[in-house]
């Protein structure tokens, strides 16, 4: 069984997105070795998250932010007195900090529309990190 740990870093540029990093993933599934296995990813962060996403309509990434924009809108949490990121916490939790997708054949086993996203919610961010875990067989 082989075990490979690293991080992926990616820097935002706007205060709310989401940002593909599937290939730098499977850059990681590569230097593993892994051919059949499993790859962990946890985004480090409390205003951030993970998303597997269809990966051809820009659009359905703004729909995503408009769709929890709706469901806990900016500027009515306790936690805004507190430095006001109140909706990038309840946002991060409901999308919530990792996603697992199986190894096959030495590659992510996403489908043909999916990519992994990640989504930051109180940016920009010079410094966002994904820890990545990959364990199987070789």
């Amino acid at each position: 069984m082989l075990l490979y740990t690293a991080e992926i870093t990616v820097a935002t540029e706007r205060v709310r997105q989401l940002v593909d990093i599937t290939g730098q993933v499977q850059a990681e599934v590569r230097q593993s070795q892994v051919r059949e296995g499993l790859c962990g990813l946890y985004a480090q962060g409390a205003t951030a998250a993970l998303m597997i996403q269809e990966n051809d309509d820009p659009n359905i990434t703004l729909d995503v932010l408009d769709c929890l924009d709706t469901i806990a809108p900016a500027g009515r949490w306790r936690h805004d007195r507190v430095d006001n990121n109140g909706a990038a916490h309840i946002q991060a939790g409901i999308v919530g900090p990792s996603e697992s997708v199986p190894i096959r054949g030495g590659r992510l086993g996403l489908s043909t529309w999916q990519n992994v996203f990640v989504c930051a919610f109180d940016g920009p961010n010079p410094r966002r990190t994904v820890l990545v875990t990959i364990v199987g067989e070789g």
